[in-house]
């Protein structure tokens, strides 16, 4: 089987419903990014980080994986899939993709303060334990927080994202403005000549010099033209 390898954004869940960071009306205009997402604004204020990240668990529990992110799990029947993805929520894995790398962390696991990408003390919570307080502690006695990586935080996954990459048969990318590195350097990785297939409803800059068919939609509506696409190709 080939290597599909997969590379999602905030575009794969906005159908979904969860919130994009940088569109008009995004979390970012109602959040600084410099006061919930960085090591600097956890110092400064946990109980507010802490606080931004329950109601984002809670909103996992109110939406479900739309078509599109079905429509990619059904391709493992005929490929070997990797989803690399930017996004924290869980909506993949519910879809039913069996191989999902998160680049940036996932709002399901908490983990240490102190040591965040120490595997030993990353948790995986319940829906019933998605309202984390100050004062609930690791195992070596830090609080608890999630398990995100934060702006000016190492990227740990990134690594074994470059090596998917490298091997990859077909490379495909979903709702991401490719704006955000390292995430946005894995194109760099894969090896010319592969097909590269982008789905996004906005024209997106491609700045590796590569030939890309473009799909301007919707994850759904672009997920269900790609992959018609690629059994028709036989790829």
């Amino acid at each position: 089987m080939k290597n599909l390898v997969v590379l999602t954004g905030a575009g794969m869940s906005a159908e979904s419903g969860i919130s994009t960071f940088r569109d008009s009306g995004g979390l970012w205009d109602r959040y600084p990014v410099e006061q919930v997402a960085t090591p600097e604004g956890y110092a400064a204020n946990p109980r507010l980080v802490i606080d931004f990240y329950n109601e984002r668990r809670k909103q996992l529990l109110e939406v479900k994986p739309n078509r599109g992110h079905e429509l990619l799990a059904e391709l493992e029947q005929e490929f070997q899939v990797t989803v690399i993805t930017q996004n924290v929520d869980n909506l993949h894995e519910r879809a039913g993709s069996s191989h999902v790398i998160h680049l940036h962390g996932e709002l399901t696991k908490v983990t240490s303060s102190w040591q965040p990408n120490n595997p030993e003390y990353v948790r995986e919570l319940k829906p019933e334990e998605y309202e984390v307080h100050i004062g609930d502690l690791a195992p070596d006695g830090s609080q608890l927080r999630p398990f995100i990586v934060w702006f000016g935080e190492a990227v740990p996954m990134i690594e074994t994202a470059v090596e998917y990459a490298e091997k990859a048969d077909i490379f495909v990318i979903i709702g991401t403005s490719l704006n955000v590195y390292p995430a946005a350097g894995l194109l760099n990785y894969v090896p010319a000549g592969v097909p590269v297939y982008l789905i996004d409803p906005k024209q997106v800059a491609i700045a590796s010099g590569r030939k890309v068919h473009v799909i301007q939609k919707g994850a759904s509506e672009g997920m269900a033209e790609l992959k018609k696409m690629l059994l028709e190709k036989g790829e």
